[in-house]
């Protein structure tokens, strides 16, 4: 069973910026696929970004130049630096993990722009 807290959401001005923190209870080296999603009120959750062993990066349009995704296997962490922000940018951003052919979510962290 792997375990995902989520962690760095809030309420920034459009424009900001921030950094979006996902721990791991296992060690990522052997998970080869790890992303991030999203869900605005009212809509289907989102892939916003995924890496795919800690080379192949993916993003949606809509957040391409803006945000970066990255891991760290020293500390069993997925990150999403979150730079110019836009109010639509708002919604539940939850951290996905597929593990030995199983999807894990995280509980997910709120990010709020404001205009």
């Amino acid at each position: 069973q792997v375990q995902l807290v989520e962690s760095g959401g809030g309420l920034v001005q459009a424009g900001g910026s921030l950094r979006l923190s996902c721990t791991v209870s296992v060690n990522i080296f052997s998970i080869n696929t790890m992303a991030w999603y999203r869900q605005a009120p009212g809509k289907q959750r989102e892939l916003v970004a995924s890496i795919i062993s800690s080379r192949t990066t993916n993003y949606a349009d809509s957040v391409k130049g803006r945000f970066t995704i990255s891991r760290d296997t020293a500390e069993n962490a997925l990150y999403l630096q979150m730079n110019s922000l836009k109010p639509e940018d708002t919604g539940v951003y939850y951290c996905n993990v597929v593990h030995l052919f199983n999807n894990y979510w995280g509980q997910g962290t709120q990010v709020t722009v404001s205009s």
